[in-house]
């Protein structure tokens, strides 16, 4: 009888701030607003689009309909704790949640309010659920880079690995829009503060995207890396650079990457010794969560039990968290795989 992966011990290194929404909790919200929503967030299909511009622009308009219904503090704290919960029901015991506080800065008095309340309701959930949280700030490809080192600065006032710290600096939207080296000095601002770098790359675009991305934000994680597999010579630097993929399978489908679930190359980045750590992006919208990964992973792609128990080590040991919360998980791993 296959082990219950939601008592596998893992670390979850994609989830985006809205995204992680429940939908009961974004129709309780944008009722309290008077905010009408598009009837694609509510219901109970998962979101399919062409991976073009078309796509994505759709994409983006059901996320920026979600966002708006955050309109203040009561809501934001109560995205991280119920992320925290979820997470917790899935046996992720270290979560590093990805935000861009612009989007909230003006309900709340500014960027760095709109951060801090993160890190607070970060911190409470960490005690309250036992999930150990970090927060990534991410920059967003659509905007001046000049804002991407804005809120660099304002992320290194707080990095650190504990609970409720900055952990890490990301750069997520559209990969076909903004120059790639022209958030260069944003990154390697986080990077003297100890963040480490975690933008996307290589998902929308192929291989020369990942390239680009590599050389010139140095990433420790990549965010879906994916398209890496499409060129070994790239995949090889990848590997050899030490830079982890976080691969959202689901995701993959959803933003039609992937025609279906067996075709991400998940097996073959492993087999190329690449260290994976499986997310789940944006399960607000493609109504996949963490656990979801792992079972395609197993159903899909054949792994096995200790084939699995590697993700979610590779997925720890790819997260920031502090030394005591590494060796809890892992052994939680050694313990759920002799079960």
């Amino acid at each position: 009888m296959s082990r219950d992966l939601a008592l596998l011990p893992k670390a979850h290194l994609h989830l985006h701030f809205t995204g992680s929404m429940r939908i009961s909790t974004l129709a309780e919200l944008a009722t309290l607003h008077g905010i009408r929503l598009p009837a694609a967030l509510l219901d109970a299909d998962p979101l399919h689009v062409p991976a073009d511009e078309r796509g994505w622009f759709r994409f983006q308009r059901l996320y920026d309909a979600a966002r708006a219904c955050v309109r203040g503090e009561a809501d934001m704290r109560r995205i991280v704790a119920e992320a925290a919960e979820d997470d917790a029901r899935e046996g992720s015991g270290r979560l590093e949640i990805q935000v861009d506080p612009t989007s909230y800065a003006p309900f709340v008095g500014g960027l760095t309010p709109a951060l801090e309340i993160v890190l607070d309701a970060a911190r409470e959930a960490s005690a309250t659920t036992g999930v150990d949280i970090g927060v990534i700030v991410a920059a967003s490809r659509m905007r001046h880079p000049l804002e991407a080192r804005t809120l660099a600065r304002l992320a290194a006032t707080h990095a650190g690995d504990g609970p409720g710290q900055v952990v890490g600096f990301g750069l997520s939207n559209d990969e076909r829009r903004g120059e790639t080296p022209e958030f260069a000095a944003a990154f390697a601002i986080a990077r003297r503060a100890g963040l480490a770098s975690v933008p996307h790359g290589g998902e929308l675009l192929g291989p020369a995207h990942v390239e680009d991305v590599v050389g010139h934000l140095r990433p420790d994680r990549l965010g879906h890396g994916v398209r890496s597999a499409e060129d070994p010579r790239v995949l090889e630097r990848v590997v050899e650079e030490g830079v982890a993929l976080e691969v959202c399978p689901a995701s993959n489908v959803s933003l039609g990457v992937y025609a279906t679930a067996a075709d991400v190359p998940l097996r073959a980045l492993v087999e190329a010794g690449a260290t994976v750590a499986l997310g789940a992006d944006d399960p607000l919208l493609f109504l996949s969560r963490l656990v979801d990964q792992y079972a395609i992973a197993r159903d899909v792609h054949g792994f096995s039990d200790d084939e699995l128990a590697e993700l979610a080590r590779s997925s720890i040991r790819a997260s920031r968290a502090g030394d005591g919360v590494r060796a809890r998980l892992l052994a939680g791993v050694d313990a759920w795989l002799a079960s």
